[in-house]
């Protein structure tokens, strides 16, 4: 087998404040979270910001600019800007960050979606900031809008415009379908970078049998031009993923997807996610990539990210 990519996403916006103390939110923290999960092993870091003060999701350059010069000086890791920021955010504001930036890599979601997090305020009985408990409970009227026209736009500036490739993050098989008819229409070309979403509601179940059903359909569609990983939500996460780096495929951890490191027990750090996850790919005989190696995997623009440096 290939080597390994570890991806860590350190913060995300779908957890809140109230849900872990650990959870990083300021530009010190996220940065410090950074660090130590390139140290421990992350190839890509996967990156959101948070208002500094609130802990809200942002989309402000300003929020993103606090630490990504930082990450880009302090590691060698791919750097990786969400372009879906929140499902409260319009497009304009998702995509702010990334052309301000001009990574090596953004995200990009497949497709329209409903995106419901009210399940989680039931069990939280101590909120730190006000925004919290609406933002989880109208979550039962919420949709993550990304049409075949927004996905034009994010291809265009982001990829034909500056130069960067795409984590394709793929919540059900109809998104698959979407990435072929960008890649037949010449908007998107390999090696593909796919990552399967599990556990969110709205999007597949973390079942073993969506995981193989997934990679049926992917190798039908794309052949052998591309590489797949895989994200779970919640206590999902190891054992999804744990699977995936045995069939192959590459692997997700980080506190935007899980706030533990066992049951019962929250992790303190992203480092700690990224030092399990190596232990068990290491185990199973994977050899875990370098930031360099994972750049000619993925046929990124390369390091010199003179933009994220200003």
């Amino acid at each position: 087998m290939s080597a390994i990519l570890i991806t860590c996403a350190i913060t995300g916006s779908i957890h809140t404040p109230s849900m872990s103390p650990y959870l990083p939110i300021t530009p010190d923290e996220i940065t410090e979270h950074g660090i130590g999960a390139a140290e421990a092993g992350a190839a890509i870091l996967h990156l959101h910001a948070r208002n500094p003060k609130t802990g809200q999701p942002s989309s402000d350059a300003a929020d993103f600019m606090a630490f990504l010069p930082r990450l880009n000086q302090a590691t060698d890791a791919i750097l990786n800007i969400s372009t879906g920021g929140s499902a409260v955010m319009t497009l304009d504001q998702r995509l702010a960050a990334p052309k301000r930036a001009e990574p090596e890599m953004c995200s990009l979601n497949m497709g329209t979606m409903n995106f419901a997090l009210y399940q989680a305020a039931e069990r939280i009985t101590d909120w730190k900031f006000d925004w919290e408990k609406p933002f989880l409970e109208n979550s039962d009227d919420l949709v993550f809008k990304n049409t075949p026209r927004d996905m034009v736009r994010i291809l265009t500036e982001m990829g034909k415009d500056r130069g960067a490739q795409f984590e394709f993050e793929c919540y059900d098989i109809s998104h698959l379908y979407m990435l072929k008819h960008f890649v037949d229409r010449g908007l998107v070309k390999g090696p593909l970078f796919i990552q399967f979403v599990f556990g969110v509601l709205g999007g597949m179940g973390p079942d073993p049998e969506n995981l193989m059903h997934m990679k049926i359909i992917a190798d039908k569609l794309f052949g052998d031009d591309y590489m797949f990983s895989v994200l779970a939500a919640g206590r999902h996460q190891m054992p999804l993923i744990t699977m995936s780096a045995a069939m192959g495929g590459h692997v997700r951890v980080g506190l935007e997807d899980s706030l533990m490191i066992a049951r019962g027990q929250l992790a303190k750090t992203n480092a700690e996610q990224v030092q399990k996850i190596r232990r068990i790919v290491e185990d199973l005989g994977r050899e875990v990539a370098t930031p360099t190696e994972a750049r000619k995997m993925l046929g990124l623009k390369g390091a010199d990210r003179t933009t994220i440096q200003s």
